[in-house]
């Protein structure tokens, strides 16, 4: 039984990839985390619109919407939330470009997924700890 006033941590993972959404959604669910899957940009956007989030998980290359421009749009929802990108297809560009956009880490797949969860946690973990920091910093007016 969870504590009251407890939420588990909710993850957004975005890959037109069936079998590293499927490998992604059950690795989380067995660490008790909240997970939602989307199989392309438009239906990532479309889940942020519903719910937040407390990490995203982006492939960079989708059909509809790449996982660069996809992490500007979420940005703009929740300019806090944490970014991880991961891509079969490694490229200096890529790596340099998800730097530009604060991506949190940056994966070439395959990937060891519990070095996948660590960075996951210590995203997560960054954005608490400026957001005590923030409130313990009171406003000096």
């Amino acid at each position: 039984m969870m504590p009251q006033g407890f939420r588990k941590k909710k993850i957004l993972i975005v890959d037109d990839e069936l079998l590293i959404r499927d490998l992604l959604y059950d690795y989380f669910i067995g660490c008790d985390y909240d997970i939602a899957v989307a199989e392309c940009g438009q239906r990532a956007l479309d889940l942020m619109n519903k719910s937040s989030f407390d990490s995203a998980i982006l492939d960079i290359r989708m059909p509809d919407i790449d996982g660069l421009e996809l992490a500007d749009r979420m940005r703009a929802a929740d300019a806090d939330l944490p970014i991880i990108f991961m891509t079969g297809f490694p490229s200096v560009e890529t790596a340099v470009a998800a730097i530009r956009k604060h991506a949190d880490d940056y994966f070439i797949k395959p990937f060891n997924v519990k070095h996948l969860h660590k960075s996951v946690e210590n995203a997560m973990a960054r954005v608490t700890s400026q957001a005590s920091a923030g409130r313990a910093g009171g406003d000096v007016s």
